[in-house]
């Protein structure tokens, strides 16, 4: 059957039976934007079609099983005696996906792709070459009508003679172009342009865009930057400088290997996820339970040495070997140090560094995604990179008896505090209720008075100078650690603590949800039930744990679902629940007019057997064996992401909303977070 004649009875068909069919009036070039162009070498040249599609929206591959009902992508070339076909169209893998549904495999592309056919140039003058592209264009809803349009493009002649031509990109000789989404496609006709001027300008733009990447990278590390779990490692690199550098010179050599190993790492990690293609491997090792208790012992161990407890010293035989191969050991020291920033921090930089990574991905492949890399490590490294030339400067006062040592004292405090977020992600992720919230908010109280009393000479530590009188900066900072431990006091009955509450367990995860006694702001203000499988969640808002009987409940009572990928050990996840889901004009919404369903992907309740296996997720394969492995595929599959916090708004029948996602980075504001959910709802309402 003719395209065009599949179109209108496609058309007619849908209008047919689709409610406010011209109000919702949906167009294949709104969804689908294209352009064509062709690269020529000598008497070879490659059609190719950058076809890029919106979120949420895909167009299946030119090549699909026999017997499929699915309509292919196709470019077909206008038969000419100006050229020959050179094989077949070449296409990038498709992602494969089973419709349980229909019961038919699915084989179809989203985002950019590019589709390539390879002819032989057999005209000695220049020519039109001309052709159709088809398609059609579907989301996981709904498949709007086959599209076709022509295009063409110009290409050079190939003289008898010659024997080498210099390449010609001719991407200034499109003649169909449709570059934006939200507009209908125009038909221009562009001026023929040097090839040489076209050729020169294409690594200018090229360049253009990776500046853009580099720009946004450096941006996103210093956002993980002063993220809460990169500031405990400061007093690691101080301690690790003070010992190692003998002098200025030493400092800023050490410092800068130091930052150079932090970039060094992330370009290594981006180099892994090119070949590997695992960015989930950072919320995996953010939340793994080894992992956090290995650095709970590590920064306890640290904090106590600070202390005066002990002092940690290699063997006198390696020393001796570490002193004949001074610079080899020195390096390596140091890179292991960079190792420990880069790892420790990822509990908190994790979903940043995903995003980054699936973001460079499918922006710009491997090259944008080692540019991105390189940027963030850079970012990152930096601050530390000048702080840590410092040290070495102070290195050369006294190492013992003075202010030197209070600043170490406090330093170890910080580091045993710190530490037990790291025991904490462990405890919240094997729901062992070992360490909940009271009980880490009473250790918290415990090492801030501690430090307190020390900081106001109440308390002398072993390596201390007797304290005659207290200058002003310790009492200065004496008094910021007392109104911070009485700050932290209310906790035990309820309070948010807003300035720490990345750093706790979710109010939830308690002896008694809501503080001590019990908090007035929870379950009694849900208009929600109380059904099978709900338990209370953050902010005391009932949600489900299931996102099956989350659907079920919603159809019954008619709310749209709020989907919240989230994590035990994830403190972005715990930031958004504390400062942004209890803020006025966003928890009546939670509360009132939303099911919530939070997908916990680090759980570690193992599924029944006969629910466990392996699943492929493009072209990787992902062991399924909990219930955290369930929720992980689900959004890896469904939304090409594997970071969390990460929000979407499903209607009653588990269909996504046309607001798109949420996340930390984007919707960490209330106002803007509010605006998201509203208009989710209000979406809501107009597709029932």
């Amino acid at each position: 059957m003719n395209i065009r004649l599949l179109s209108l009875v496609f058309m007619l068909v849908a209008t047919f039976f689709t409610k406010n069919a011209v109000a919702q009036l949906e167009f294949p070039e709104d969804k689908v934007s294209w352009s064509f162009s062709v690269e020529q070498n000598g008497d070879e040249a490659t059609v190719i079609g950058k076809i890029t599609m919106v979120k949420h929206w895909h167009i299946y591959a030119a090549y699909l099983p026999k017997g499929s009902f699915l309509i292919p992508t196709a470019v077909d070339l206008t038969p000419s005696s100006n050229f020959k076909m050179i094989g077949k169209l070449i296409e990038p893998k498709p992602v494969f996906e089973h419709d349980d549904i229909t019961d038919e495999d699915l084989y179809y592309h989203s985002n950019t792709i590019y589709l390539k056919q390879k002819i032989k140039i057999t005209s000695e003058k220049d020519f039109t070459l001309k052709g159709k592209f088809s398609f059609q264009t579907c989301d996981d809803s709904h498949c709007l009508p086959p599209h076709e349009v022509d295009f063409s493009v110009k290409v050079k002649g190939v003289k008898a003679e010659t024997s080498e031509v210099t390449p010609v990109v001719n991407k200034k000789d499109t003649v169909i172009e449709n570059t934006d989404p939200n507009e209908t496609t125009a038909i221009k006709t562009e001026p023929k342009t040097d090839s040489k001027k076209a050729s020169d300008e294409e690594p200018k733009e090229e360049e253009a865009s990776l500046w853009g990447v580099f720009f946004a990278a450096f941006l996103s590390g210093f956002i993980a930057l002063i993220m809460p779990c990169v500031f405990p490692m400061i007093p690691m690199t101080v301690s690790f400088f003070t010992k190692r550098s003998k002098n200025k010179a030493d400092g800023i050599k050490n410092a800068m290997i130091y930052g150079g190993s932090i970039v060094l790492i992330h370009v290594i990690l981006g180099g892994i996820v090119v070949i590997t293609g695992a960015g989930e491997l950072l919320n995996e090792l953010s939340t793994n339970v080894y992992f956090n208790i290995f650095f709970f012992l590590m920064l306890f161990v640290f904090g106590l040495s600070f202390l005066g407890a002990f002092e940690i010293q290699l063997p006198a035989s390696w020393v001796n070997k570490a002193d004949s191969k001074a610079d080899k050991g020195g390096v390596v020291g140091i890179f292991f140090m960079a190792l420990v920033l880069s790892l420790a921090s990822f509990s908190c930089t994790g979903p940043i560094l995903g995003s980054l990574l699936g973001g460079l991905s499918s922006y710009g492949g491997g090259s944008a995604l080692m540019v991105g890399m390189f940027a963030f490590g850079l970012a990152l490294a930096l601050p530390f990179m000048l702080f840590s030339i410092f040290p070495a400067w102070l290195n050369s006062m006294p190492s013992s008896g003075g202010w030197l040592n209070v600043v170490k004292v406090f330093l170890g405090f910080l580091e045993i505090a710190f530490a037990f977020k790291f025991l904490s992600t462990a405890d919240t992720t094997m729901q062992w209720h070992l360490l909940e919230r009271e009980i880490f908010i009473s250790i918290w109280i415990a090492v801030f008075g501690t430090l307190t009393l020390y900081m106001f000479g109440k308390i002398q530590l072993p390596h201390d100078s007797p304290v005659s009188k207290l200058s002003v900066g310790r009492s200065m900072m004496g008094t910021l650690v007392l109104a911070f431990t009485i700050y932290l006091i209310p906790g035990l009955w309820g309070a948010p603590l807003k300035v720490v509450n990345a750093f706790l367990p979710p109010d939830f995860y308690a002896e008694s949800p809501g503080g001590l006694g019990g908090g007035s702001n929870h379950s009694s203000g849900n208009s929600i039930e109380h059904v099978d499988g709900m338990h209370e969640g953050p902010q005391g808002i009932m949600a489900f744990n299931d996102y099956d009987k989350a659907l079920a409940y919603a159809k019954k009572v008619n709310k749209p679902l709020f989907v919240d990928f989230t994590g035990w050990g994830c403190v972005n996840c715990r930031k958004m629940e504390q400062s942004v889901w209890g803020q006025p004009g966003v928890i009546e919404h939670l509360r009132n007019d939303v099911v919530i369903v939070s997908l916990y992907v680090d759980e570690r309740t193992e599924l029944p057997k006969k629910e466990q296996g392996v699943v492929k997720v493009g072209d990787r394969e992902i062991s399924v064996k909990t219930i955290g492995n369930k929720w992980t595929v689900k959004q890896m599959s469904e939304y090409k992401t594997a970071s969390q916090p990460y929000y979407v708004m499903q209607t009653p029948e588990g269909v996504d909303l046309g607001n798109g996602s949420a996340d930390y980075q984007n919707h960490s504001n209330t106002a803007v977070f509010q605006k998201w959910l509203e208009e989710g709802l209000e979406l809501n309402k107009k597709a029932k």
